[in-house]
């Protein structure tokens, strides 16, 4: 672990934090004995949050075939997995204040990714979508924090990668010690979010396994590597599509087994739902 890494993460008092609505969401759910009422008033003391979550509860994308007006309802409908990834969801776009042009970028292209690791993990069976996508939304988290904790620094990059067209990746090696990954990686950590989840954040762009690594972890990376790619294919949170970007021979592609045509339906899918759920949180 690059140490320069780990002194910045366990010393900077000043670190976004995830909202207390969240974490209460996460602990209340993991409670097999919860009740509705319970997670109802924890979500009801944030209107904003509230809100969102009935308009999103009532979208065709999670499934409603009629109108739901009370969050009970919204709960009882959606289930405890997917109310916990639209609460932290809603409440997550907090971290992203100030809400300037990057920030604006960087939460769509993490929004987007979200919703495409969810249809991924739907149309592949491969993980389960509430964790697909919070991997999809914190794929970058990392990006976030190091525009926060010096965003001349950050811009630099992003300079460097639009001037000379080359990724995020490569450039952010010229100035940091360290990756957006594992910053992520890290500030989950922070935040007591699960294994499975940091790992996957962690390894969303170099997929570097250990040979004993357990076939879930496996995939779960590679939902949240291939949701980044579908944003970076259509031109979400970036300045221009990479339309020349061949996902298809792709790691994540070959290990969740798809194919060309199994590819253009999701892509098709994706964009016009991304299109649709992104005015949840205008």
């Amino acid at each position: 672990m690059n140490q320069e890494l780990e002194y910045l993460i366990k010393n900077a008092d000043t670190l976004p934090t995830i909202p207390a609505i969240a974490t209460k969401v996460m602990q209340l759910s993991e409670d097999e004995n919860v009740s509705v009422e319970e997670i109802s008033k924890v979500v009801a003391s944030d209107s904003s949050i509230s809100a969102c979550v009935l308009k999103m509860s009532n979208s065709t994308f999670y499934g409603s075939s009629r109108q739901i007006q009370t969050l009970p309802h919204a709960i009882m409908t959606l289930g405890l997995n997917t109310l916990k990834t639209l609460v932290i969801a809603a409440s997550t776009k907090q971290v992203y204040q100030p809400y300037g042009l990057t920030e604006k970028m960087l939460w769509e292209h993490s929004y987007g990714a979200g919703l495409a690791a969810r249809l991924i993990a739907k149309d592949t069976e491969s993980v389960r979508g509430d964790e697909a996508f919070l991997c999809g939304l914190f794929h970058d988290i990392g990006k976030n924090i190091m525009n926060f904790l010096d965003n001349k620094k950050f811009h630099t990059v992003m300079e460097i990668s639009y001037n000379e067209q080359i990724s995020f990746t490569e450039a952010e090696k010229r100035i940091y010690s360290y990756s957006h990954a594992e910053v992520g990686a890290l500030v989950l950590n922070k935040w007591n979010f699960p294994d499975t989840i940091i790992n996957a954040v962690l390894n969303h762009h170099d997929f570097a396994f250990n040979a004993d690594e357990e076939e879930y972890s496996v995939k779960l990376a590679c939902v949240a590597g291939l949701s980044d790619m579908f944003c970076r294919k259509i031109g979400i949170g970036i300045r221009e599509p990479e339309s020349e970007l061949n996902i298809i021979e792709s790691v994540p592609a070959t290990v969740l087994g798809i194919n060309q045509e199994m590819l253009d339906a999701m892509l098709e899918i994706f964009t016009e739902t991304f299109e649709h759920e992104k005015s949840f949180f205008d």
